[in-house]
């Protein structure tokens, strides 16, 4: 990947897991609320820390290592954005745009690792 598309990916990245921040502050304050806040929060958080990590894998190996688990916490954030919409926490509608960039950075992730193994 180019040093281009690396800066854009993680600046990507991070504006994300900004979103999500800023997201989970303003979700209602219940015992279910909380909880979910707390992982998507990790997951997407994790997923910026990771793919930024990735980009100084000293090996090939290295950074598939770290596009694994970046490709596993923006899955896991996909799975957590649909529970709160599914559970009625935050309306679909609100969540539509954040699920959408999680699905996109999760399809992009995934190629990548696909690409950067053959």
């Amino acid at each position: 990947m180019s040093i281009d598309k690396h800066q854009v990916l993680k600046d990507r990245t991070k504006a994300f897991a900004l979103r999500i921040i800023k997201m989970s502050d303003a979700l209602p304050r219940s015992r279910a609320a909380n909880v979910i806040a707390n992982q998507v929060l990790r997951s997407a958080t994790s997923l910026a820390a990771n793919y930024r990590a990735a980009g100084r894998g000293r090996s090939k190996a290295e950074f598939l290592a770290k596009l694994g688990i970046v490709i596993e916490e923006a899955d896991e954030t996909v799975f957590w954005l649909e529970l709160l919409a599914d559970s009625g926490i935050i309306p679909p509608a609100r969540l539509r745009e954040l699920t959408n960039e999680a699905n996109q950075l999760l399809f992009i992730f995934s190629a990548s690792r696909r690409t950067a193994k053959s």
